[in-house]
């Protein structure tokens, strides 16, 4: 399977941040957090995921290593939090950035995990874990049930689009090609479960008899 570090790799990454920094500003805009905390949630949701896919990979985390990921989700939190200053924006907005995130997270995780030298079914989980870790932290911040703990589909999502990220590389297409076309798929599925409110089953423990 022939993936080669590249430009796009690095702008899938850079567009992750900056889009879950964004949906971090979108979330935490709806408390009554000031600028700092703002920042403090969008740092946490847009580096969250791939610095632990980093230390569990046992490679330089990756903001660290490259500081423009951090300048990128600092300028992405900043012009959101002013923009949703100037505008009246809907409450559910952070949704659309956060998919978006997610696929692009999803992504990269995947493809920088087999480049580390992990297995598939490893690189694939690394792509979820990439993907859902900084909207975990995110929602814990701001104090709401984790999005990824409840349905519309959220880590499905995610860990069906590196699965089909891996499967189109395997097949021969082009790893470029393929990671684009994991990702719109991974962005439309979480849009189609939100739209139509499609989850997987929840568990509902059966009641029992007093004895």
């Amino acid at each position: 399977m022939d993936l080669p570090v590249d430009s796009l790799l690095y702008v899938i990454g850079l567009g992750a941040v900056a889009t879950m920094a964004a949906a971090g500003v979108l979330e935490a805009g709806r408390k009554p957090f000031d600028l700092f905390g703002m920042v403090v949630v969008a740092l946490a949701a847009s580096l969250g995921g791939g610095s632990l896919r980093d230390v569990l990979l046992d490679r330089p985390v990756f903001w660290v290593a490259d500081q423009t990921y951090l300048i990128a989700a600092l300028i992405a939190a900043l012009l959101t939090f002013f923009l949703a200053r100037l505008f009246i924006l809907p409450v559910r907005l952070f949704l659309i950035p956060d998919a978006a995130g997610l696929a692009l997270f999803t992504i990269s995780g995947t493809k920088l995990a087999l480049l580390s030298g992990a297995p598939w079914l490893v690189a694939s989980f690394m792509g979820v874990i990439t993907g859902v870790v900084g909207g975990i932290l995110r929602d814990v911040l701001c104090n709401e049930e984790p999005l990824v703990f409840q349905g519309p589909l959220y880590a499905t999502a995610a860990w069906l689009g590196a699965l089909a990220f891996l499967g189109l590389a395997a097949w021969g297409i082009d790893a470029n090609h393929a990671a684009i076309a994991a990702g719109i798929g991974i962005f439309v599925l979480r849009l189609i479960a939100i739209r139509w409110d499609i989850g997987l089953p929840r568990f509902r423990a059966r009641p029992t008899r007093d004895t």
